[in-house]
């Protein structure tokens, strides 16, 4: 398995590190980031990135080109010298939007160059495109759970050939439910990834989602692929309850 793999894992959520000082920008990053499926830390500085690199072992960095003490160039050259970081995909934000800066900054070692303002949208398709070159067939965007099959890029969820029809949290749930198939999750940790850490909501709507989600899955020949575990919460599973 290469470093890239081992940084993935199976059914694991990649780890994105956000070099940023902007504290707003972090914010919003992160926000959009784990609503898309991936795991976040952050760094202010230079030094704190490289550190964090070393200890957690992104999949990917997202690493800004101004920043307090080292720049980001020097912060993605020592990323790059490393042994344990150097096969970690980069892609640098900055301002500097010049084709003269974006070589230096793929010289540098970055993979790829995103330059500000821009788009979540285009962020997270850039951050899959070069997790797809670094680990080809770990960023699979369709997910398979016995006759369930989800097409993440079409926004498609299909059983035994029919459509299945969610709103956005109940896809949400869905997805994942089947990136970590077998696990228990409780109604607080559903609630974490699917509607986010700064969202007020009550515990018990995540039982209102879960009852639409199972109407939508199951007909009435069909098993209820999702197990209420009593006070500890829900799984994707065929056992039963």
């Amino acid at each position: 398995m290469s470093e890239t793999a081992a940084r993935l894992g199976a059914g694991t959520k990649p780890l994105v590190l956000v070099v940023e000082d902007e504290v707003d920008l972090v914010t919003l990053l992160k926000y959009n980031l784990e609503r898309d499926g991936f795991r976040t830390l952050s760094a202010a500085d230079g030094e704190e990135a490289l550190l964090l690199a070393t200890e957690q072992n992104p999949s990917l960095v997202l690493l800004d080109w101004m920043l307090p003490l080292m720049s980001g160039i020097e912060v993605c050259r020592q990323l790059r010298r490393n042994p344990r970081t150097r096969d970690i995909p980069i892609i640098m934000l900055t301002a500097r939007g010049e084709e003269s800066d974006k070589i230096r900054g793929l010289n540098s070692g970055a993979d790829d160059y995103l330059a500000k303002p821009f788009s979540p949208s285009e962020l997270v398709a850039r951050m899959r495109a070069v997790l797809r070159r670094a680990s080809p067939g770990l960023t699979e965007e369709v997910l398979r759970f016995e006759d369930v099959t989800m097409d993440l890029a079409a926004h498609r969820v299909r059983r035994q050939g029919r459509d299945i029809h969610l709103g956005p949290t109940e896809f949400r749930l869905l997805r994942h439910f089947m990136q970590h198939p077998g696990r228990v999750f409780s109604r607080e940790q559903l609630l974490d990834v699917v509607w986010g850490h700064d969202v007020y909501v009550e515990p018990r709507t995540v039982d209102v989602h879960i009852r639409r989600l199972r109407k939508a899955l199951n007909e009435d020949s069909e098993a209820d692929l999702i197990r209420t575990v009593r006070s500890a919460g829900y799984a994707l599973d065929t056992k039963t309850t």
